[in-house]
């Protein structure tokens, strides 16, 4: 029979999966290698493991002690997976800025967890590095995994995850992007890849302020570098002994806000429900795309999975209030949602024109539709208007067709605004947008611009 003897024998041998829908604007082969796969839902479990049992193998941990580890989650789980198989007890500490789904689960699967302040420096008394340290300093028979240093750490990816790479693309990988937090993965991966060709090139992905970038690419430790972001699991304000810099080609830095919009676009286009940094990993790949060529074949590994994230970035609340919802991420009916049930105004092509003037004056609208049989034929604005009574004021009591302009543009309610944008013009102001039933709505050039802004 075909049994695991436990849930640890479950951990690797993931599968590699090509974007499509996603990367058709990307040259060459885009292929993703998915960790969520993993038990404990994340790449973190390889190393996890890994460096508990060769903590066992030194004597550094014994039965009945306790794990320590700062963590932003994802290693957590995976310490938690091997801690509950063999025996031990695990105090996780993290910063705040983690999301209350990871708390929750490490609680859920039996860890002690300790939330501590980010906007304090790794030094500080307070932050989860040193809360750790001062965990193992006071605990008997308890081992500090240090996930950072931890050489064990990068080894597990040289020994497992690099060969799984090189087996699934049959040898044929060119690019390496991961994002980078630890060093470990980028670390062991880059080494067992570049053994087998030296000229794969290893890219890590890194957020604006961390220190990452910057040291590559000059030697430099830039405590200017360093400031409060967002994403969870990739950059550092320290330099971790896992990361082996000499290894990775290029860094390049993503923004919060495109790391969260890119992960939710991968839910949505691939089917693939990922954490937030592997919205950063996917989004590095765009921004160096003039880099690729038809023969590249890229493999992105994607962290974890977005049931760590449903209170973040797949909450919209939560991306509106930072502001990661803007006139990119919404759709012509966001455009009138504070009055979607009003009924639509409209002129008739017959009446006469200062019922058009009177229209406007009282509903405060700069322009119309203007209908004949329940039919679109036209519009009027207010400019069309000023002209035409500048040069003979007895055009108020023309017939509105008389004065109308083409009709406006039609879109539909699921239209994004950068599509609706392209409507406008310096002679028209506004499109309609059909709901359905014979019901419609108007966008105007106002309401555009107060979406963008």
């Amino acid at each position: 029979m075909n049994i695991k003897q436990n849930i640890l024998e479950t951990i690797g041998n993931t599968p590699m999966i090509k974007l499509n829908k996603i990367a058709e604007d990307l040259p060459g082969t885009i292929l993703a290698k998915v960790e969520y796969f993993n038990p404990g839902h994340s790449v973190k479990d390889r190393m996890a493991l890994k460096m508990i049992e060769d903590a066992e193998k030194r004597g550094d941990i014994k039965p009945g002690g306790t794990v320590i580890e700062c963590t932003s989650g994802n290693t957590g789980m995976g310490l938690a997976l091997a801690c509950i198989i063999k025996g031990y007890k695990l105090i996780c500490t993290m910063s705040d800025k983690q999301s209350q789904e990871k708390i929750d689960i490490l609680r859920a699967v039996g860890a002690e967890v300790f939330v501590c302040p980010t906007n304090v420096s790794p030094e500080h008394p307070e932050s989860y590095y040193s809360l750790a340290r001062r965990k193992n300093e006071e605990i008997k028979n308890s081992f500090w995994v240090n996930q950072y240093d931890n050489l064990s750490n990068r080894l597990a990816h040289y020994e497992t995850t690099g060969p799984e790479i090189w087996e699934q693309t049959d040898g044929k990988i060119t690019h390496f992007v991961v994002g980078v937090g630890t060093g470990g993965t980028i670390s062991g991966v880059a080494k067992y890849l570049k053994e087998k060709n030296p000229n794969i090139k290893i890219w890590g992905v890194d957020s604006y302020g961390s220190v990452f970038k910057k040291y590559h690419e000059t030697g430099e430790f830039d405590e200017k570098e360093i400031y409060s972001y967002i994403t969870e699991g990739i950059g550092e304000d320290i330099l971790p002994k896992n990361v082996d810099f000499e290894l990775i080609d290029k860094f390049e830095k993503v923004t919060d806000r495109d790391g969260a919009l890119v992960a939710r676009e991968l839910a949505k286009k691939e089917g693939l429900f990922l954490g937030y940094s592997c919205g950063s990993a996917f989004q590095a790949i765009r921004q160096l795309k003039d880099e690729l060529d038809e023969n590249s074949v890229v493999v992105v590994l994607f962290h974890d999975h977005g049931s760590r994230y449903v209170g973040k970035v797949f909450n919209d609340t939560w991306m509106r209030d930072r502001g990661f919802l803007n006139a990119e991420n919404k759709v012509a009916r966001d455009l009138f949602a504070n009055h979607k049930d009003l009924p639509l105004l409209t002129i008739g092509a017959y009446e006469p024109v200062h019922n058009a003037i009177a229209a406007m004056r009282k509903y405060g609208v700069s322009q119309l539709p203007v209908v004949d049989d329940s039919k679109f034929v036209g519009s009027i604005d207010d400019s069309t208007l000023l002209a035409a009574l500048s040069k003979n004021p007895n055009s108020r009591d023309a017939e509105v067709i008389q004065l109308m302009q083409p009709p406006f543009p039609v879109v539909q309610a699921t239209d994004p605004i950068s599509g609706i944008s392209k409507h406008f013009s310096a002679t028209n102001g506004a499109v309609l947008v059909e709901l359905g039933q014979g019901r419609y709505q108007i966008i105007t050039r106002h309401d555009l611009v107060s979406a963008m802004s």
